[in-house]
């Protein structure tokens, strides 16, 4: 009868002294997983422009539909994207945007802190996306 209390106390003595795995977290930050898909970002080519070709594949095959794409073409006949909206409420963070692109401009970062009050604050435009990779790169 008196084994298991023994048991149990050594154990809590065992706790007190070890120490603890906490993390204060606005304080202190946990970094992510080298493989992790955290916040997206867009990708600039070696001019300054957007490196998206607007070809609508991420379009085509986000699950819950939170790209929105209205392409635009230039005089030289270069497509871009007029508007890229991505609906980070939507998004489900899947990766297939960033695997089925083929000249890689959207990515997903290691980035995970995403909070905003308002739901408006999350649909992300091209610019805000392009920011976030500069901020990110």
């Amino acid at each position: 009868m008196v084994g298991p209390l023994v048991k149990g106390l050594m154990i809590t003595l065992k706790h007190l002294v070890t120490r603890p795995i906490t993390v204060q977290y606005p304080k202190e930050k946990v970094g992510s997983f080298e493989r992790y898909r955290g916040l997206q970002a867009m990708r600039k080519d070696e001019k300054g422009n957007i490196k998206c070709v607007a070809c609508g594949l991420c379009e085509a095959i986000c699950p819950p539909r939170a790209i929105t794409l209205e392409i635009g073409e230039t005089e030289d006949g270069r497509r871009f994207p007029k508007k890229y909206i991505l609906d980070a409420y939507r998004c489900i963070y899947c990766g297939l945007c960033e695997d089925v692109c083929p000249v890689n401009a959207i990515y997903l970062t290691p980035e995970y802190e995403n909070v905003r009050y308002r739901k408006e604050e999350l649909l992300l435009d091209r610019d805000t996306l392009m920011k976030r990779g500069e901020m990110v790169s």
